[in-house]
């Protein structure tokens, strides 16, 4: 029987996903970021972008750990998510599953896409435990095969979370023509900052990212907004820092004076 718990979304990242910020590659960007729930898997929606464009990256992490990868140009994503819509109405249109009475290779509907030296195969499967579908990508020369597997009641909240990325950011292949400026990071006490450059439809931004254990959230700065941003931070550096042991030390000077006095007034 098919387990039906309902995908969530959360900008609250586990461990795995600090880890995957620490190893992202060099020169690459995270533009932005979703997280589904969706059973005991947990999937991450990825908007990256290097010195050769914008791709998108889905990553599934398993209960024990265990994580899988793909990568799509962002006109491959588009037809990804196209074809989830597909898969997801004949999904719909299916019967209750019959454990006994599964398909030979347990394909239920099976599609291809191609982009450049990429092959991704998509198949709905079932199986006694239930439906899912896999999604594997080859690329020529390379016996290695990545591949996901989405449960089916989910394809839907992966094709939305996609469909949202996808309309900030765009669906064409196209090398960015401004030259922008490296990633750089910051680490504070228990803290990562990670300051990334990024451009979509409406212009340059800058996207400030911090993690924790268990945490993440990020704020995404205008270009225009820099300068401004800047003097506001300039302000607060400039001014005298307040601290615990200045504090005291201020309080402990206001109760002498007030002793000194008393012992003058006999």
């Amino acid at each position: 029987m098919e387990r039906t718990e309902a995908g969530k979304m959360s900008d609250r990242e586990s461990g795995d996903e600090q880890a995957q910020a620490l190893n992202r590659g060099p020169g690459e960007e995270e533009l932005a970021s979703k997280t589904l729930q969706i059973q005991s898997k947990r999937f991450y929606l990825d908007v990256k972008q290097n010195r050769r464009g914008r791709f998108v990256k889905i990553a599934e992490v398993g209960a024990g750990g265990k994580k899988s990868r793909l990568l799509l140009a962002m006109s491959t994503a588009a037809e990804f998510r196209d074809h989830l819509t597909e898969f997801s109405e004949h999904y719909a249109s299916l019967g209750p599953l019959n454990p006994d009475n599964l398909p030979e290779d347990g394909k239920l509907k099976s599609e291809v896409m191609t982009k450049e030296n990429r092959r991704y195969y998509l198949d709905l499967k079932e199986n006694q435990r239930g439906r899912f579908l896999r999604v594997s990508m080859t690329m020529p020369l390379s016996r290695q095969r990545s591949q996901v597997a989405i449960p089916a009641q989910g394809m839907i909240e992966i094709r939305d979370a996609l469909t949202d990325l996808l309309n900030e950011f765009g669906t064409e292949d196209q090398e960015l023509h401004d030259e922008l400026p490296e990633p750089q990071s910051l680490k504070v006490e228990n803290k990562m900052f990670y300051f990334d450059i990024g451009q979509n439809r409406r212009g340059t931004f800058m996207r400030i990212s911090e993690v924790r254990a268990n945490f993440r959230t990020a704020i995404t700065i205008p270009e225009r907004s820099w300068a401004r941003f800047r003097d506001v931070l300039s302000e607060f550096a400039e001014r005298e820092p307040s601290t615990p042991a200045k504090k005291s030390a201020a309080q402990s000077a206001e109760g002498g004076g007030g002793g000194g006095g008393g012992g003058n007034s006999n």
